[in-house]
């Protein structure tokens, strides 16, 4: 009886270290941080990432609401023709809640690029963004494209991928061109709904005095004027009418929703990014 006993006890014992494994291996994974970038993990060797991009998506610190709104948008978007990393790009923080709070979210998501500037308009921060990268990422890596994105704008991160997938990888420029009504890359220069460079063009921005003493303006415009004045972005290309503001938001830059959207831009109230979402069916997989 006393053996029985030993017997049931010994069972009963390693029954519950077998418990205590299964439950400290199961709250590791539940405090690992969401996807912070959207990578897809092929199925077979045909489907490996066939090139990198970075998404800096240029808001404020104060914005947490619509950061963590975005990162659901595009946490759940597979991509698997490319490794897509989404982060979230502001400058220095001013108040101690965003010391807090910022921390927080870099603790939790690692997804945030804090840039050493002051929050402005026109006032050089799309030229800190891209001049800051090649230092920021030099002991991680390095992307074969970089693009600055609105947080009011709306990407299918796949479809973006497959419009990039056969282009250049050096000298590129990619997006709307404006003005809205021209098909020319090479008219003026792209949209800063989303645009994209090519590495090389990252570092040419970090190095030229074109951009350094030309740091002031529209921002975007701003842009152009770089690569054509130093001769760069042999590579042009506008994705119309993929790319377009929200309809009835901006006349000739808005159309009606399409399936064939890369991104859509000027989202300004949750009923548009409902709509949004709706259209695409981007919570497909879970009917409620």
């Amino acid at each position: 009886m006393r053996k029985r006993s030993l017997i049931t006890a010994a069972f009963t014992i390693i029954a519950l270290f077998l418990l205590f494994i299964f439950i400290s291996f199961n709250a590791h994974l539940l405090k690992s941080p969401l996807l912070n970038s959207v990578t897809v993990v092929p199925e077979d060797d045909d489907d490996q990432p066939q090139f990198s991009l970075l998404i800096g998506i240029l808001t404020r610190a104060d914005n947490y609401d619509r950061r963590h709104f975005l990162r659901m948008v595009y946490g759940i978007q597979p991509s698997p023709a490319a490794h897509i990393d989404v982060k979230f790009v502001f400058c220095n923080l001013t108040k101690p809640e965003q010391r807090l709070l910022v921390a927080l979210e870099i603790l939790r998501f690692d997804d945030v690029i804090i840039l050493n500037c002051t929050e402005n308009m026109n006032g050089g921060k799309t030229y800190t963004y891209f001049s800051s990268l090649p230092g920021i990422l030099r002991l991680r890596r390095r992307y074969d494209y970089v693009m600055k994105a609105d947080d009011d704008v709306f990407i299918r991160l796949a479809p973006l991928a497959l419009s990039l997938r056969p282009l250049p990888r050096r000298d590129l420029y990619y997006g709307f061109v404006i003005p809205c009504s021209s098909t020319n890359p090479f008219v003026e220069y792209m949209s800063g709904m989303g645009f994209v460079l090519s590495w090389d063009l990252v570092e040419w921005i970090s190095e030229s005095d074109i951009p350094g003493n030309d740091r002031f303006g529209p921002e975007d415009k701003l842009v152009g004027r770089w690569l054509n004045i130093g001769k760069k972005a042999k590579n042009r290309f506008s994705d119309k009418p993929g790319m377009y503001d929200y309809p009835g938001t901006n006349g000739r830059c808005s159309h009606e929703l399409i399936p064939e959207t890369v991104a859509v831009h000027r989202l300004k109230r949750w009923d548009q990014w409902s709509a949004v979402l709706r259209f695409f069916n981007v919570t497909k997989q879970l009917l409620l």
